[in-house]
């Protein structure tokens, strides 16, 4: 084979499978039994609804396991909780102050998390819903755990250094007169 030459030139066995004639070669041979073009392109569009619809239940149960994450933070976040006792130390306080910073930051994101799952077959509210209420009860949790640390003011002994002074009712001496 010589270089420059082309392959259909040089092989026996090779086909060309241009198409040269002037008029399209589909419209020449006629279609099967049963087989209509109307009915590939119903469906195609049966098809396309039906992938959509798959997405659209794909992303629904992705929101739902979004929204069920917390749950699971929030026994691990209990879990580590009651190990770190109830005294005030340094790992009780920073675990508790954890217990309050996550959900709060996850609170502050609904909107990006749950981003991705946008659709308008979707509906997101009830996931949202679910998902802000486990991140309150996370919240919750690291409130409670403050409340029995002793941090927070509950008590109204927390409060004395705020009362004013108590006026002397009465005022009692020894025997000796004061003037």
């Amino acid at each position: 084979m010589e270089k420059g030459k082309g392959v259909m030139g040089s092989r026996k066995w090779a086909v060309d499978f241009t198409d040269n004639s002037s008029s399209p070669s589909t419209r020449d041979i006629p279609d099967p039994p049963g087989f209509t073009r109307a009915s590939q392109d119903q469906d195609d569009s049966a098809m396309s609804r039906q992938k959509k619809d798959a997405e659209a239940n794909w992303k629904s149960q992705k929101a739902w396991e979004v929204a069920q994450a917390p749950f699971k933070n929030l026994l691990m976040m209990g879990f580590m909780m009651w190990m770190a006792g109830s005294t005030v130390h340094l790992f009780s306080i920073g675990i508790t102050f954890s217990a309050l910073w996550q959900p709060l930051s996850a609170l502050q994101g609904v909107g990006k998390v749950f981003e991705p799952y946008k659709d308008s077959k979707v509906d997101l509210l009830a996931p949202k819903l679910l998902f802000i209420a486990l991140n309150l009860g996370g919240m919750l949790l690291g409130v409670w755990k403050l409340n029995t640390l002793g941090l927070l003011p509950t008590h109204a002994s927390d409060w004395v250094s705020s009362l004013p002074p108590a006026h002397e009712v009465e005022f009692s001496g020894g025997g000796i007169a004061l003037h």
